[in-house]
């Protein structure tokens, strides 16, 4: 099976908090927001425009969305994704949805990644 990627326009950022911070209200209501909570941390991912000064965060990351919906039966897709990136020695951040998976890679390492997975992947 072929994968169908397209990369979303926006840069983002995945910001830090600590595990009992409430969500912040800039953080509701985005197009696009990962939000994750652990006994040890919170993690929020969204376009880096939204995230106000003085909050932790790695900025400059963009987004390969993998066209679902993805079955929960469908098994490699992390590993197809990720494995030829870090050959490459690109890091990525990888979030998974109900439908579908989106794979992070540093701004600065886009074109490079586009090129790798495009020798498996069609990518719009």
């Amino acid at each position: 099976m072929k994968l169908t990627l397209s990369i979303l326009p926006e840069k983002f950022g995945i910001c830090h908090f600590s595990e009992n911070s409430p969500i912040p209200d800039w953080a509701k209501d985005i197009a696009f927001c990962s939000i994750t909570r652990t006994t040890e941390e919170l993690s929020i991912v969204c376009p880096q425009e939204k995230i106000p000064g003085g909050i932790m965060a790695e900025k400059d990351w963009r987004i390969f969305k993998v066209q679902g919906p993805l079955g929960f039966t469908l098994t490699g897709i992390v590993s197809s994704l990720s494995k030829p990136l870090a050959e490459a020695e690109i890091s990525i951040f990888y979030i998974s949805t109900y439908e579908t998976d989106y794979v992070l890679v540093e701004e600065k390492n886009l074109e490079k990644a586009k090129e790798i997975l495009s020798g498996f992947c069609e990518i719009k």
